[in-house]
């Protein structure tokens, strides 16, 4: 943990502007560390929509289960998946009310 906390520091200068490093840095934070999202952003410094950004940037691709999966190794793929899977449905709903919101506005 310590090499990633010094790793965790923006590049200097410049407000809002991290090095892709800093990033990196901030999504093993979720991915290998076990933190929440809410957690590791707190942890370095940002909010929890731009570390939901740089994770779907820099995250690697969970591994689906293969045939040989465990009965424990399927549940946890199917509860990703449906989280994943609820996330992907807000996001349709918002962007259909921003839809309707700009065609209404623009007419």
């Amino acid at each position: 943990m310590s090499e990633v906390k010094s790793s965790l520091t923006p590049i200097s200068g410049k407000s809002h502007r991290y090095s892709e490093d800093f990033k990196r840095s901030a999504v093993h934070l979720v991915t290998d560390e076990q933190y929440t999202f809410k957690a590791a952003a707190q942890a370095v410094g940002v909010s929890d929509k731009s570390l939901y950004e740089w994770h779907k940037k820099f995250a690697p691709a969970p591994v689906p289960c293969g045939d040989g999966a465990t009965v424990s190794e399927l549940q946890a793929e199917n509860k990703r998946l449906r989280k994943e899977l609820k996330r992907a449905e807000l996001e349709r709903e918002i962007l259909k009310k921003a839809a309707a919101y700009f065609a209404k506005e623009s007419q």
